[in-house]
């Protein structure tokens, strides 16, 4: 495989027009160039092999490079990680969710049996205040087999999990000590499942990844938490569920859910900050889809499919992860075996406009993330058992390496712990 260097990829850190772009929202996070003495923490999910007295676990190839759950403790102005430890775990901790004030983390663990049942695991667990490390507090069932996304609701009071290799999603309580219940509610996805041959693929791909049964992906609320959102990669669905958080309970919305075209494969999704525009990226169609999303009804329409891969490009590609940037100027799609993050600029209207891509510096970027100001992206190259760091461009949007490579065996979420 060629990997198209610097040269080609990091137009962006000369000269960039922006089109079009939204007006600029304020930051969440801490504000750029503000100094903090406090540490800032870094934990990466991988996928692992089984350690002594664990059961198997099914991993996406190559399998087994990681030790569990990562720590390390950040350089607020380089970027840079330092490694502060190991929760060693065999059970592939994919992805990783932070609660409670930064007082608990969850992992979600891609396993596929448990015992001689066909289901996987999530963990709940205390985060020491003064170092970061990781106490085990219980381990309950996930609601179906290889759970590969977690995330809370904004009440903070549920886990919601998509479970990939089961093709469900459930909700787990999380009790006043942090421990989590048994799940409230078990949904299993149904339906056709869509065509292998992706109907917007780059030409020539051979993109084949979920279309054999149903693959629950992803799963978030929206951001009123009045509303569930999961993907179904199998099924080309885009689903919307009402949300009892009183009970925990999920209801089928009206509309249930939207299609994605045949085969394209929604994988993961993320609201603009303005919660009106929602932008789903999908693995084997490579596309991004902007949807108009009615908070009050709970309903997607979709407004524009755009590419995530520059003009001109065949062959095979499996997209990966999107964000939207924190001041909403722009969104990032993760394109894997093109080893790319494709970068848009957002209009005034939300429509996208393509402005380029930047290597990824390493093979197959799972996934990819914002530090707490939004200056640096980190890049989990899931193949390449490395993190590498980018310095954000906050007017062109452009991404620019550090140098900072840190190795990660198969890493594949990264979440951060701010003491701020």
């Amino acid at each position: 495989m060629t990997h198209f260097g610097p040269s080609r990829r990091s137009f962006l850190q000369a000269s960039l027009t922006m089109v079009g772009s939204a007006p600029l929202l304020a930051h969440t996070a801490a504000n750029a160039g503000e100094k903090s003495d406090k540490p800032l923490l870094a934990y990466v999910g991988t996928f692992s092999s089984p350690l002594k007295d664990v059961l198997p676990t099914q991993v996406d190839l190559p399998p087994g490079n990681g030790r569990g759950i990562h720590l390390f403790q950040v350089d607020r102005e380089t970027g840079s990680m330092t490694p502060a430890g190991e929760y060693e775990l065999g059970t592939s901790p994919s992805c990783l969710a932070i609660g409670s004030h930064g007082t608990r983390l969850y992992s979600a663990n891609e396993t596929d049996r448990v015992g001689g049942t066909k289901e996987g695991t999530v963990s709940a667990y205390s985060i020491d205040p003064a170092q970061g490390k990781l106490t085990l507090l219980n381990t309950v069932r996930s609601g179906g087999a290889g759970p590969t996304y977690v995330s809370l609701h904004p009440s903070g009071k549920y886990l919601l999990v998509a479970n990939y290799f089961g093709g469900s999603i459930s909700v787990l309580p999380i009790l006043a000590d942090g421990h989590l219940g048994e799940a409230t509610d078990v949904k299993q996805d149904e339906g056709v499942i869509g065509p292998t041959r992706a109907a917007h693929a780059p030409p020539g791909s051979f993109a084949i990844s979920g279309h054999d049964r149903t693959h629950a992906h992803m799963i978030e609320s929206d951001p009123s938490g009045k509303y569930v959102i999961h993907v179904d990669l199998g099924l080309d669905r885009i689903y919307v569920w009402k949300f009892d958080a009183t009970t925990g309970k999920l209801s089928a919305n009206d509309p249930a859910f939207v299609s994605l075209p045949p085969g394209d494969g929604p994988r993961h999704f993320h609201f603009h900050p303005n919660g009106k525009w929602f932008y789903s990226i999908q693995e084997e169609g490579s596309t991004v889809v902007l949807f108009d999303y009615d908070a009050t009804k709970g309903t997607l329409s979709a407004r524009q499919t755009i590419s995530t891969l520059p003009p001109g490009y065949a062959g095979s590609n499996f997209c990966s992860e999107i964000l939207v940037s924190q001041d909403g100027a722009f969104v990032y799609a993760g394109n894997r075996l093109h080893d790319s993050i494709g970068i848009f600029s957002v209009g005034a209207t939300g429509e996208l406009t393509y402005l380029g891509e930047e290597w990824t510096r390493g093979d197959y970027p799972r996934s990819f993330t914002f530090d707490p100001t939004g200056r640096f992206l980190y890049c989990c190259n899931q193949r390449a058992d490395n993190v590498a760091v980018f310095r954000v461009n906050r007017t062109t949007g452009g991404l620019e390496f550090t140098g900072h490579y840190t190795p990660v065996g198969n890493p594949s979420h990264l979440v951060f712990l701010d003491r701020e």
